[in-house]
């Protein structure tokens, strides 16, 4: 080769090298956030199913569905009002904390609700929907669900579904108490989604101090499983009334039977609390549900932004993330603060 041509092969390699602009990296998506509160409200819960969230809170005049994709949205999700009671009767008023299941194919709903006559009224009913899609189809009643063991005031309803079988978890009054005087944890097993049967038995009744602020009260129970499927009963203590309203938990034993209370263990302090730095007062009646992915979990409750605002209409709806020890205890931290930023649920 010429070698005043190879030169000028080096010479022009060199100049090109020099031109090439250098590599960049691609410009960063900016992470998905969300911020407390959610909306305004009380005692949410929300159910998972084929990729959709369906949301219930109490209103209290009606039975309120919201549907969305991302849990980060509620505000915006589309909402339809499924059950209107009826003008008078015994579920005619304060139609409080809902939740919606799906079981045996069907959608299930179950409320509290009283007489226009009775104060303290208030027991648990049934509805019932054959359509795939809850926000679609006909709500039907299936009645009132109660144990005649126990046949008292009667909220909160929840169901544990373990081995097979079917339980209900609710908050009331022991048999023959008339008023006010303490609120107390009762579980018993179902016939079928409407049907309670066999025995009632008192899992927690408020006796540490935590627990009784403003008065005795043990409510809002909601079973969780860990990923290994262990089972814990968390519940609201303390009067939803005041500031201390706070989370404690209840552990059922490896192998143990619901319906044994000896094999439920109570942790003698409560796993989540007021933190005013937060703007966090009385934070409780809580749900659980899982990321988009699947990847998360996250708790969803509420709680009041200011002290002394008491169990009314400034409640206001908050989720965050949680976590399980490596024991596969829940771990919930504390209360994240409002106008915080928190990255959406994985997967939305």
């Amino acid at each position: 080769m010429n070698l005043r041509y190879w030169l000028l092969l080096v010479w022009l390699g060199m100049g090109c090298g020099k031109d090439t602009p250098p590599a960049v990296d691609p410009p960063q998506t900016p992470e998905a956030t969300f911020k407390n509160p959610l909306q305004n409200g009380a005692d949410p819960f929300v159910s998972q199913k084929d990729g959709q969230y369906y949301y219930l809170q109490t209103v209290g005049n009606r039975i309120d569905l919201w549907r969305t994709e991302k849990m980060s949205e509620l505000s915006s999700a589309r909402r339809t009002t499924i059950f209107t009671p009826p003008a008078t009767g015994p579920n005619s008023r304060n139609l409080w904390a809902p939740e919606m299941y799906f079981l045996n194919g069907k959608w299930y709903v179950y409320y509290t609700a009283g007489s226009d006559t009775d104060e303290f009224s208030q027991r648990t009913w049934v509805l019932e929907n054959a359509s795939s899609d809850p926000t679609q189809g006909t709500w039907t009643s299936k009645g009132r669900l109660f144990n005649a063991e126990n046949d008292n005031y009667a909220l909160d309803g929840n169901i544990l579904e373990h081995n097979g079988s079917l339980y209900f978890l609710w908050s009331g009054w022991p048999k023959g108490v008339t008023k006010v005087e303490r609120q107390e944890i009762y579980i018993s097993k179902m016939e079928n989604p409407w049907t309670l049967t066999g025995k009632t038995t008192l899992l927690t009744t408020p006796q540490l101090n935590w627990e009784r602020n403003g008065f005795g009260v043990n409510e809002g129970p909601q079973a969780l499983k860990n990923p290994q499927g262990r089972v814990f009963m968390i519940y609201s203590a303390s009067y939803c009334g005041t500031d201390d309203y706070a989370l404690g938990m209840l552990s059922l034993r490896e192998g143990g039977d619901p319906l044994n209370a000896a094999d439920w263990t109570k942790t003698q302090q409560p796993v989540f609390t007021k933190l005013p730095s937060s703007n966090a007062f009385g934070p409780g009646h809580n749900c659980f549900f899982q990321s988009p992915d699947g990847s998360e979990h996250w708790l969803l409750y509420h709680a009041n932004s200011n002290t002394g605002e008491g169990c009314g209409e400034k409640r206001n709806i908050r989720m965050q993330p949680f976590t399980f020890t490596s024991s596969g205890l829940p771990q919930f931290g504390e209360p994240v603060a409002t106008g915080r930023s928190i990255a959406v649920p994985a997967g939305e």
